[in-house]
């Protein structure tokens, strides 16, 4: 890999880096805000995404160190909406998984011009990942026959 897909490769795993931190502390936030009947479910949910996150955010810093990078002590943008209804949380968990997947959607074609099957297989694993997330929150917006 040459130094300047390198260094796009670094700045791509970095924002994912910050991307992720962004969904700890939303998904942590989240948890605290969910009342009602359900809250015991979706709380444990929304701990176990933030959790995951978490993981999600230090694989990405391993990459950056491994391409000799430095990780970023960033985090990605948070906005208090001050909507805490299921839905409104379910529809801006949607935003927060769109947008990751866009990021490791870029990685991967960083990765593919770069011919990293490391940093490709890496983004490919996550894109799955985050696929299913997305397609999760997206499953618990609709209503049953929808």
């Amino acid at each position: 890999m040459d130094e300047s897909t390198k260094t796009k490769a670094i700045d791509a795993l970095n924002r994912i880096m910050e991307l992720e931190l962004a969904g700890v502390v939303r998904y942590t936030h989240y948890s605290l805000m969910v009342f009602g009947y359900n809250r015991i479910p979706i709380v444990s949910w929304l701990k176990g995404n933030a959790e995951e996150g978490l993981l999600h955010a230090h694989k990405a810093g391993e990459l950056v160190t491994l391409l000799g990078g430095h990780p970023s002590l960033k985090i990605g943008e948070l906005v208090e909406t001050l909507r805490h209804d299921i839905g409104d949380i379910l529809r801006e968990s949607l935003e927060h998984e769109k947008k990751a997947l866009d990021g490791y959607y870029e990685l991967l074609k960083i990765a593919q011009q770069g011919q990293s099957v490391l940093l490709e297989e890496y983004a490919r694993q996550m894109i799955v990942q985050e696929e299913f997330h997305f397609d999760e929150v997206n499953k618990m917006l609709r209503r049953p026959g929808h």
